[in-house]
């Protein structure tokens, strides 16, 4: 388990201005495929149920870089996701639109110890935990009432194949920020050196 601190703000909790980042009233499932679009890059590519692509991660450094951003099709950055060597932690600042995250707060924290995501002012309301099943190749992101937010397994197709442990199958509850559950699993990426 990891540790993740989201320092929350009310003006960092508004809903955002696009669609693909902004929670739904029902659960959504995304195909997770741990490998970048781009020639020679690391990454991750995040496509939703109609086979379009939502989200994506194009890190052109070495796995496991310093910094990488998540953005959605377009190209514009939702989070900057930087690296503490130091303290083994990373730290994820929402985007307000451009690229100084020098100013800005961090909207969560990560530990490798453990993940835990709070709030501003360290509510239980804010609380998630996430799980890695054994392999690395599943895992679920809790809420402090024991409850699923969101669950990756390894991607099976309609005949029951299973696909190599790089593409999981994500069913994201309807309640929370889809782009911050997507940040969460840039993290977990760069934790087992999959971007």
């Amino acid at each position: 388990m990891a540790k993740v601190h989201p320092l929350l703000s009310s003006s960092s909790s508004s809903s955002s201005s696009s669609s693909s980042s902004s929670s739904s009233a029902k659960s959504e499932t995304f195909t997770i495929w741990m490998k970048s679009l781009v020639m020679q890059t690391n990454g991750c590519t995040i496509y939703n149920e109609n086979g379009q692509i939502v989200y994506r991660v194009d890190n052109y450094d070495r796995k496991g870089s310093s910094e990488v951003f998540l953005m959605d099709l377009s190209g514009t950055v939702l989070f900057t996701i930087k690296k503490l060597w130091f303290f083994r932690e990373w730290k994820g600042y929402k985007s307000d639109g451009l690229l100084n995250s020098k100013s800005q707060k961090p909207y969560f924290q990560v530990r490798k110890s453990s993940i835990v995501v709070r709030s501003g002012d360290d509510s239980e309301d804010g609380c998630y935990k996430l799980e890695v099943s054994e392999g690395k190749s599943a895992f679920k992101i809790i809420n402090s009432n024991g409850g699923i937010v969101a669950k990756a397994t390894r991607k099976q197709t309609s005949k029951g194949v299973i696909l190599g442990d790089d593409v999981l199958s994500m069913v994201v509850d309807g309640e929370v920020d889809h782009s911050f559950i997507m940040a969460l699993v840039t993290v977990y990426g760069l934790m087992h050196h999959r971007l």
